[in-house]
């Protein structure tokens, strides 16, 4: 099957078929619809290499994975991962994984681009100052961040709204009648960990509220610095009775520790953690209190289209989604004893 047959069937022109295909805007939406349609009726399937030939693109989207921030093994990643790759692969786009560790990550970005291996990259875990942003806004490659920055209206984004999301847990907990919070949060200069944690503080400060220092444990990213966190609130006296932690593995690991502790999370200890966590992560039958979001793999999907726009649609950008999140109330959050 050539792309002239399939013009033929259609009664279109094959610069028209091909513009279809690829998804430009020049051709309306109906006409569009109607040969990828005919296309997969047909079983047609452009030629990968005949398409970098006449377009000069890689039919490839990178994402530079940071070793020292994100766990390859959180399954909200992997998740993420999946619905961004099940996504691009519809419009004949490979999904790239790169890994950087140290202080490498922009040479990385410099060889996606420079080698022609992919067309765009999507920016995960974006800090407050983020200087693979400003390089790739210097550059003027494509990308979509995941994740905002403290300057963020001049490049594409999708993200949710981290502030709203503490405050969600904060309301939560205190009409419950709890009173004496603990924090356990990522590093701050995450822009994520530095907005919940804003949000955080804020909805104590409109209750007449504080957390001090003492009762906020930083740089926990992973079940094992939650675990370690677990220790240093229980020793404080008066004991906190509430506890939110603005990331999942971290959530994971001040469970794990209280259990270990022999207190019982809900009565002695109310929790809420935000982002989902597997339910074999935890004792069974025990469901968390989190502030939920879209879940990862549709959020992979929004991201995959998002990344699109960037390519096809870049006059019309830059484009910006932001998510609200939920609150889903479980078995570790009960009233303050």
């Amino acid at each position: 099957m050539s792309i002239k047959q399939l013009a033929k069937a259609l009664s279109l022109s094959t610069s028209t078929v091909s513009r279809a295909l690829n998804g430009y805007t020049d051709v309306n939406a109906q006409t569009r619809l109607r040969v990828q349609e005919m296309a997969l009726a047909m079983g047609y399937r452009p030629d990968a290499g005949a398409r970098r030939l006449v377009r000069g693109n890689t039919d490839a989207v990178g994402i530079v994975y940071s070793a020292a921030v994100e766990n390859l093994g959180n399954p909200q990643f992997l998740d993420m991962a999946g619905g961004l790759a099940e996504r691009l692969e519809r419009d004949q786009l490979d999904l790239l994984l790169a890994v950087a560790n140290g202080d490498g990550e922009l040479h990385i970005y410099e060889r996606l681009f420079f080698g022609s291996r992919v067309d765009a990259v999507i920016v995960p875990n974006t800090r407050v100052k983020d200087n693979r942003v400003e390089f790739l806004l210097e550059k003027g490659y494509p990308f979509l961040a995941y994740g905002r920055t403290a300057d963020c209206q001049d490049f594409s984004w999708f993200d949710f709204d981290n502030e709203q999301g503490s405050r969600l847990a904060v309301q939560h907990l205190l009409s419950l009648g709890h009173t004496r919070f603990a924090y356990v949060h990522a590093p701050l200069e995450l822009n994520f960990a530095f907005q919940r944690h804003r949000g955080f503080l804020d909805a104590l400060a409109s209750a007449g509220l504080d957390c001090p220092p003492e009762c906020q444990m930083g740089g926990v990213i992973d079940r094992r610095g939650g675990l370690e966190s677990v220790a240093q609130f229980l020793r404080l006296s008066p004991r906190p009775t509430a506890v939110v932690v603005d990331n999942n593995l971290g959530g994971i690991g001040v469970i794990r520790g209280l259990l270990n502790a022999g207190v019982v999370v809900g009565k002695d200890v109310s929790v809420v953690v935000h982002g989902d966590i597997p339910n074999d992560s935890l004792l069974p039958g025990m469901q968390l209190t989190t502030v939920s979001q879209p879940t990862a793999h549709a959020s992979g999907v929004t991201m995959a289209e998002m990344v699109l726009q960037v390519l096809r649609e870049a006059d019309s950008g830059p484009f910006h989604i932001l998510r609200q999140p939920d609150l889903v109330v479980g078995s570790t959050t009960g009233p303050v004893q």
